[in-house]
């Protein structure tokens, strides 16, 4: 890839040169032959054929990260170990209700919070 970027890098450069050195052309006319021939395509062939490495790069990173937290919270529960089946603090009225005192989850049909209000307040229809 670099070796194409190269090759059409001269060309222009030699493109440039040729109109800089000619009787009618002008410094100007050649920079600006180089930069619109040159740089500004291979600039953006450049861009577009590094995506594939940079999205690598991204997803490396962020693979990286999630090993990171999750080998955190791994050290995290193995340093407190709290017991899974040990009854909740509010587990005595639920012992007298029949409800088992273990770890059980609520079958008791409550919600488990409340309901969210709409996030956009209804629209009214004018009065005529």
């Amino acid at each position: 890839m670099y070796l194409v970027l190269i090759a059409w890098l001269y060309v222009a450069l030699m493109m440039a040169v040729a109109e800089a050195t000619h009787t009618t052309g002008t410094v100007l006319g050649a920079v600006i032959t180089f930069v619109l021939y040159g740089l500004l395509p291979m600039s953006v062939v450049l861009y577009l054929m590094g995506s594939p490495a940079r999205r690598r790069a991204i997803k490396a990173k962020e693979a990286a990260e999630r090993a990171e937290a999750l080998a955190l919270a791994q050290a995290k529960q193995a340093s407190d170990p709290a017991p899974l089946t040990a009854a909740p603090a509010a587990a005595p009225h639920r012992a007298a209700e029949g409800a088992p005192a273990s770890g059980a989850p609520d079958a008791g049909g409550q919600a488990t919070r409340v309901a969210e209000t709409p996030a956009v307040a209804a629209v009214r229809e004018e009065q005529r």
